[in-house]
């Protein structure tokens, strides 16, 4: 226990390789708990190893298919390996543990818009919107919406993420 708050200290200071040695010592991957395993996760998600840390990520997701910050992790990861249909599938598994977090759905649009799918962004976005209007905030800033962003109904669901600042 004491080694994984060294693991989480380490992964707030932004020192994921620090972090990964530290877990290092806590004992075989093999019989690793959940909470060890998320932590490697995402120290080498930290690291930009993305398929490595899908493999703790999935037994996580494997063994507490409610940790929704583990199915967060790994379709971010999926993403970053270029496999934005798995992406989709790690989130959608989050919107069933959870269904009323804004983030998945916020992340889902963004993931479908990438993908193409401009009918699912668009509902994704419209509820995480719903859910927490403070997602507006992002959209502007957002690249994974450019394919969509010309687009008549996107532009029309995302009236009022302006503020007379950014009219001027």
């Amino acid at each position: 226990m004491k080694l994984q708050h060294q693991a989480e200290g380490y992964l707030e200071l932004g020192l994921p390789q620090q972090a990964l040695d530290v877990l290092a010592r806590v004992g075989q991957p093999e019989t690793a708990d959940v909470q060890t395993l998320y932590l490697q996760g995402e120290a080498l998600r930290a690291l930009g190893r993305y398929g490595e840390a899908l493999v703790p990520l999935g037994r996580v997701t494997q063994s507490d298919p409610e940790n929704i910050h583990a199915w967060l992790a790994t379709g971010w990861c999926h993403k970053r390996a270029g496999r934005l249909d798995l992406a989709i599938d790690a989130l959608e598994a989050a919107l069933v543990a959870d269904p009323e977090e804004p983030l998945i759905r916020y992340n889902l649009a963004c993931y479908w818009s990438l993908a193409g799918g401009k009918r699912q962004a668009l509902t994704y976005l419209e509820q995480a919107l719903s859910l927490d209007p403070n997602y507006r905030g992002l959209v502007d800033h957002e690249p994974d919406f450019d394919p969509i962003r010309s687009d008549r109904e996107f532009q029309a669901l995302c009236e009022g993420t302006r503020t007379a600042d950014d009219t001027g």
